[in-house]
């Protein structure tokens, strides 16, 4: 019996947003090509996309492309002097309109909701141990229900789910952030994406064992590979997340020490039935953008292929 599960991959593999310096001169067209021709059937979001619904819809289907999601950087787990619970809440959801609307018009079912308030992911200069922590439980549980009220407008107004990113340098990065945030939100409000090569970055030491625990409140899955060695250095060093990347830490699946065929298995196993999303940030001069997402997208589809014989 076959897996219904569907194939996509991130432009980080061609530009990076973050790092305009890796891939910036490289057109979105060319990415599109590549990643079409590769067998990809559609494309997370990058800054290079088109901004409205119809123009984005008219771009993919120019490549025979699917939108698989977009990144939605929210700030809902720092509340601004003078503002309440449900002020910080009310702000996000205008916010987030343009965005939401966006992907509800291109059938996008799931939204990467990356936490970004006081996050230090995108600083090249600052370590990861310098990231923001809850200062309490009640912190943690405010921000749990400023989740679960945010949650509940997507599915209500835009029939998207929030898939919850945990990353590394911000709020919600190692397994025990995760435990306690899946424990304090609410499983039909708040869902979480899988990030295989953030897990391990983040602490897990089997990957395959945090995402069993967890497995069914998984609604999207970005697949990244680990090169051990370059994160122990990173964690020894004290190099902040974008160095990492600059120096290799991640890449595509079948190219690191990751166990992707378990990982298959267990998601198999509960029946998961979304996307699974290449994303590798890597420096496409050192990992020519093709031939990276190439191997990534013909290692996922031998494990897909052979767990759905």
């Amino acid at each position: 019996m076959s897996w219904n599960v569907r194939i996509g991959i991130n432009p980080l593999s061609w530009m990076n947003d973050d790092l305009p310096s890796l891939g910036g001169k490289t057109p979105l067209e060319t990415a599109l090509k590549e990643g079409a021709e590769i067998g990809y059937e559609g494309f997370e979001l990058g800054n290079k996309f088109p901004k409205t619904g119809p123009e984005l819809k008219a771009k993919l289907d120019e490549f025979g492309l699917a939108c698989v999601s977009g990144w939605y950087s929210g700030f809902l787990a720092e509340v601004a002097p003078g503002q309440n619970d449900a002020d910080t809440v009310a702000a996000e959801i205008e916010r987030c309109r343009a965005h939401m609307t966006k992907l509800q018009y291109n059938d996008v079912r799931v939204v990467v909701y990356g936490e970004c308030a006081g996050t230090i992911q995108g600083q090249i200069d600052t370590p990861v141990s310098k990231r923001p922590h809850f200062i309490d439980d009640e912190a943690w549980r405010r921000y749990a229900a400023r989740l679960n009220a945010f949650g509940a407008h997507l599915l209500d107004t835009y029939g998207i789910k929030l898939a919850y990113h945990h990353h590394m340098g911000a709020y919600v990065e190692s397994p025990d952030d995760v435990d306690r945030l899946m424990a304090l939100t609410d499983p039909a409000k708040v869902f979480l994406l899988f990030d295989t090569g953030h897990a391990y970055f983040g602490g897990a030491a089997d990957p395959v064992a945090m995402l069993t625990k967890h497995v069914s409140r998984v609604v999207h899955v970005h697949c990244k590979d680990v090169r051990p060695q370059v994160i122990s250095q990173a964690r020894n060093d004290s190099w902040s997340f974008l160095n990492g990347v600059l120096n290799g830490t991640f890449t595509v699946p079948g190219d690191g020490a990751l166990d992707y065929e378990a990982a298959l298995r267990v998601l198999k196993a509960a029946n998961y039935q979304g996307w699974l999303v290449v994303e590798a940030e890597q420096d496409p001069a050192v990992a020519p953008s093709y031939e990276y997402a190439k191997k990534g997208f013909d290692t996922l589809r031998a494990l897909v292929d052979g767990l759905g014989a």
